[in-house]
């Protein structure tokens, strides 16, 4: 196993830092012990990078290629290797997107805290029934994607809307995104900050009448669900939160 290397000094942010990049690794390829050792837990809540993919998409439809947007370290997008041929992983986060691509290849050590100053060693591992030959990953902004991304069976993008300065960009860009006939699976925690978002760019009413506003031209809504999630900072303390989680269909 080859040791990453630190996060590039340049992107000072929070999703640049050797600590939230180890959160992330736990969030997505932690075990179950290891991310909740409570009996009492939240246990419905794990696993939500795979869950996005297993628990919104249907794959009776065609999904030869897949987008996975904001794709943080990956895991979602080895999920969607196991359906279709091809799958393209963005992110805006250089660590995210160096972390994604070291696992095509090779396991990863990362450390979890557990209090304080306490640190546990833990090693991310793609699941074997996943063909990682299939999954490529690169650094991109998801307002202001490259010309020439195609358009796919399937895109998904897990809780980016509301850390976006600007999320009708994505908007905007998402039928030419999307196959006819292709899915769009969407989730996100309906958390507007502006710390992320400026309130001029919060949608006006609820998240779920927005979305149903600005995708409907293109866009049938079918399946609505509610996805909890649990993300660890220490032994003692989580972020539980239940993502909204929509899958829809381009029309031709």
């Amino acid at each position: 196993m080859v040791q990453m290397p630190e996060p590039l000094p340049a992107q000072m942010n929070i999703y640049e830092t050797r600590r939230l990049l180890d959160e992330y690794l736990l969030f997505h390829y932690g075990a179950a012990h290891e991310v909740l050792p409570w009996e009492q837990g939240p246990t419905a809540a794990l696993g939500f990078a795979v869950r996005t993919v297993t628990e919104l998409a249907d794959f009776n439809l065609k999904v030869t290629s897949a987008l996975d947007l904001g794709c943080a370290v990956g895991r979602s997008s080895f999920e969607l290797a196991r359906h279709a041929e091809s799958v393209v992983g963005i992110d805006y986060s250089h660590s995210f997107i160096d972390a994604a691509t070291a696992l095509i290849s090779q396991d990863l050590p990362y450390q979890r805290l557990d209090e304080a100053a306490a640190m546990t060693d833990l090693v991310a591992t793609v699941p074997a029934e996943c063909p990682k030959d299939r999954v490529q990953f690169e650094q991109g902004d998801a307002m202001h994607l490259r010309a020439d991304l195609g358009s796919y069976d399937l895109v998904h993008a897990a809780n980016l809307l509301c850390r976006l300065t600007d999320p009708q960009l994505l908007i905007a860009r998402l039928p030419d995104l999307v196959k006819p006939g292709g899915q769009l699976l969407l989730t996100t925690p309906c958390t507007w900050l502006e710390d992320f978002t400026p309130r001029g760019h919060w949608p006006k009413g609820s998240t779920r009448e927005w979305l149903k506003s600005v995708l409907s031209e293109h866009f049938d809504l079918v399946l609505e669900k509610d996805l909890p999630f649990l993300i660890r900072e220490h032994a003692r303390k989580y972020q539980w939160s239940v993502a909204y989680g929509t899958r829809w269909v381009r029309r031709s």
